[in-house]
């Protein structure tokens, strides 16, 4: 089988070319390129960041691995695209109140979709795409259709970034690690002598302060109660998140945390934690990654974020593009604009992106 493996330069992508490689495939190795020297975006201070002039710099590292291995390697620019899509819906979403995940939509738009197109627009021909990513795919004879999966290592899995690949995306991909602990392939690079023992990895897509890459200028407002109380004063709305308690510069006789972000009156709204509590929450822009509906009364496991553990609900299909999520016990920091993910054990079900929530009123009133 030929594969086109995406390369970062880092531990997981080069793991996974050698583990193809190794297993008898055909395979080629690409990276693509998402930073530009005249980006009017400013670069991030760590260099281990994504979204970093780094990254670029890190070719001679990957085409010296793919000589090693003895595979071919290409380089493909989706440097514009990247800009347009991904950092021009991330400033957009903040500067509406909303908290996007750009990893989703990088997975989503790019990495699983202009990569493959520009590679096979240049001439490439490959029967797979794999990556380094930590996440099974599987198929389902009965009801034929791809499932994405959680990885084997749970400490590492990162279906909830994936969960937007489409049936398409899904049947055309590889994910060699997907069965292996990130232990075991760090001892694999290590043996091959592909990076040093300890070598640091990328962990975020900027690494650094959101708000540089949003380009606003401090407009001060009122930070308030639910009640419209004024508390104090923020530089902009958009240096807050739905949940912090850190920061906000107010004493009080409890912690304080962001309940609603409001852009049109440039209002920072905070509560107690009685009031930081959801009991639902509604989802839109769904993607249903391995099902096409929920079984009634069922009761599933949900993440609101990517490091949640997972918080049982039950959940309702509105349409083919949202559904309604009833926590069992209330969740914090339901955020809008953020990936709502559904599992069923280790199966993601669906996902999509939270509109809104409720607040649980029954939780206020004790």
């Amino acid at each position: 089988m030929k594969i086109l493996v995406g390369l970062s330069g880092g531990i997981d992508s080069s793991v996974a070319a050698w583990l193809l490689k190794n297993a008898g495939h055909e395979v080629e190795g690409a990276t693509m390129l998402i930073w530009k020297k005249d980006s009017p975006y400013p670069a991030p201070v760590s260099p281990d960041s994504c979204y970093s002039p780094a990254r670029a710099e890190d070719k001679a590292h990957i085409a010296a691995f793919c000589d090693k291995i003895g595979i071919r390697y290409h380089v493909l620019d989706c440097s514009d695209l990247y800009e347009s899509t991904v950092l021009e819906t991330f400033r957009n979403e903040y500067m509406n109140a909303r908290t996007p995940n750009p990893c989703v939509l990088c997975n989503e738009k790019i990495k699983f979709g202009a990569l493959v197109d520009y590679a096979r627009a240049q001439g490439l021909r490959f029967d797979k795409f794999a990556t380094g990513h930590y996440a099974r795919i599987t198929y389902n004879d009965g009801l034929e259709r791809w499932e994405l999966r959680k990885a084997k290592d749970g400490k590492k899995d990162q279906s909830y970034f994936l969960y937007r690949l489409s049936q398409k995306q899904l049947g055309f991909t590889l994910f060699p690690l997907g069965d292996y602990l990130k232990s075991e392939v760090r001892q694999i690079d290590v043996q091959q002598g592909f990076h040093s023992e300890g070598q640091s990895e990328s962990q975020d897509f900027y690494g650094g302060d959101y708000s540089d890459l949003l380009q606003a200028e401090d407009r001060p407002g009122d930070i308030v109660t639910t009640d419209g109380l004024v508390l104090g004063r923020h530089k902009g709305f958009w240096h807050y998140t739905i949940g912090q308690r850190k920061g906000l510069g107010i004493a009080a006789p409890r912690p304080l945390y962001v309940l609603e972000l409001d852009s049109v009156s440039n209002r920072v709204i905070v509560g107690f934690d009685d009031e930081n509590r959801q009991s639902s929450a509604l989802v839109e822009d769904v993607v249903w990654t391995s099902r096409t509906d929920f079984e009634k009364g069922k009761v599933y496991s949900v993440k609101v974020r990517s490091t949640s553990r997972g918080e049982a609900a039950e959940i309702e299909k509105l349409s083919d593009s949202s559904f309604r999520v009833r926590f069992i016990s209330p969740s914090k920091g339901v955020t809008p604009g953020q990936s709502c993910v559904v599992y069923d054990d280790d199966l993601v079900v669906a996902g999509g992106i939270i509109k809104e929530s409720l607040l649980d009123k029954a939780a206020v009133s004790c």
